[in-house]
Parts: structure tokens; sequence; C-alpha cells
């Protein structure tokens, strides 16, 4: 009898495992769709100068994954870090928060642009740069800027203080409306905005791509996060990082979502020097 529940159980167990399903949670690719490992992604981010990680906001696996490269890279040496998600005119409270002169509650109660998922995505990096006493540079453009450019054009920004355009890069910007990404944006625009669409979210990658230009660390790396959108295919602040400073050495990473995690699919090949791709399954820290 108790052979056969023995052989029994053995068989229920390999019946169990043949039907396991592999969960996996991402894979990491090369851009031109090569599985890899997040320790040759960080080896390869190191040898930039710049390193630009495309994120969906609202993805926990991209999230941690910056922070575990930014610890990385710490420990190779120096490092600024910087994000899309903290505006110009926000600099100097996150400079007292990072130098421990605001608390946290007071820090969220004083930014007035802080993002409403801040708290679960974006603190455990500034909190990292606080312990570490890294720099983290807000390096966006005032949301009221870009909704300047959106309603009147680059010309709506002259009219700002000499104060205001301290937050900005030197007016007018360089521009190139035949970029693909601005010409996506036009057709989607529907009407909507114009020719002044595109303009608006070039006034936020041109804000980003200055700032990290002046605060380049010596002999170090600026990681720089920001919604894909803003670095995917080497547009946006990769291109205006080429127009404030031509020779650096930029490393990009961005995120997909998919169904199976792999492979990446043909249509994201290229989008990036590395590719993180996520379930589409994986939970959201909001909606």
């Amino acid at each position: 009898m108790k052979h056969t529940w023995g052989i029994l159980m053995c068989t229920l167990l390999i019946s169990a495992g043949a039907h396991a399903q592999k969960v996996e949670a991402y894979g990491l690719f090369t851009g031109k769709g090569k599985k890899t490992t997040f320790e040759k992604m960080a080896r390869d981010a190191a040898r930039a100068q710049v390193v630009l990680f495309g994120e969906y906001h609202d993805d926990p696996i991209a999230h941690w994954m910056q922070l575990k490269l930014a610890q990385d890279l710490h420990q190779r040496g120096n490092l600024v870090m910087g994000a899309e998600m903290f505006e110009r005119d926000t600099q100097h409270l996150l400079d007292a928060y990072l130098a421990g002169e605001l608390e946290d509650k007071e820090f969220r109660d004083t930014v007035h642009s802080i993002w409403s998922n801040y708290a679960t995505d974006y603190k455990p990096l500034v909190d990292f740069a606080r312990e570490q006493n890294i720099p983290f540079v807000a390096t966006n453009v005032p949301r009221y800027m870009a909704s300047a450019v959106y309603r009147g054009g680059f010309e709506k920004l002259e009219e700002l203080s000499d104060e205001e355009k301290e937050w900005l890069p030197p007016l007018p910007p360089p521009y190139d409306a035949s970029l693909p990404g601005y010409q996506a944006m036009l057709e989607m625009g529907m009407g909507h905005g114009g020719d002044n669409f595109p303009k608006a979210q070039a006034i936020k990658d041109a804000t980003m791509g200055w700032f990290i230009v002046q605060n380049l660390p010596d002999e170090g790396i600026f990681l720089h996060f920001n919604g894909s959108y803003h670095s995917n295919n080497y547009e946006g602040i990769y291109w205006y990082l080429n127009q404030y400073a031509s020779d650096l050495r930029i490393f990009t990473i961005t995120t997909v979502r998919q169904e199976d995690v792999s492979r990446l699919d043909p249509e994201s090949r290229g989008l990036a020097d590395y590719i993180l791709v996520v379930d589409e399954d994986m939970t959201r820290t909001y909606r």
C-alpha cells in the first residue's frame, strides 16, 4: 500500500511540474534583441557620461531597476541623478530636502508639482540620493511654460521675466519638426494645438537636455529618469543633448510591455541601447 501511494504521489508531482507555467516578471535585451543581464547593462552604462532611463511612469519593475542601477553606478564613481518628474522652479526645495533641511511631509506639501505616485515610485530614488549625498537635479520645464508654448509657440516664452527664463534653455531653443516623434505627435493632435503641440513636448526635451549638460559631473555619470517617449529612438532629450554638447557619450534604456518577456518583439528593436521588457500583466503603481 505504501508503495502504491508513493507511485501515485510521484505521478502527481511530475504531472504538476509538467503543467506548471514558468513565471517571469521581466526580460532584458540589447537594442538588437539579444537577451542580456543587468550586470552587462550596468557595465555598459558605466562607460557613458549620460544615461537616459526611459520608463512607464506606473511600472514598478522599471522604478526598481532604476534604483538598482543608481546603486551600481554610485559604487563605480561620481554620480549625479536627475528626473523629468521635478520642475526647475522646485530645485531649491529639492536641494533643501537633500540637505536635510526639509522633512518628507514638508517637502511633499511644499512642492506644488509633485507627482501623485511620488511616494511609491520616486521617493526611493530621491532618498537614495539624500543618503549618499548625490546631487539630484530637477530637469523639467515648469508646466505652465509648456502650456504657454502649446497656446502660442516658443514666442510666448519671451514674455517671461528674467528670473523665469533662468529655468529654461537659451531661447529660442533649436527645433526640428521633422523628427519622427514630433511628427507622430502632430498626427495625434487632431488639429488641437496644431504645430505647437510637438513644440510643447520639445521645450520639455530641450530643458531637460540643457540642464543635464549644465550639471554633468567631472569624470562621472549623469543618470536621468524620464518617460520613455522623451528618449526613444534616440530622439527627444537625446537629440537636444547633441545640440548642446555634441561629443557626449550617451547611453539609453527604455521600457516596453509584452505578453511574452522571453523575447523582444521586432517592433521594439532599436528603441534604445537596452530594453527592459515587463510582463503586461504586471501590477501598476497607479491608474
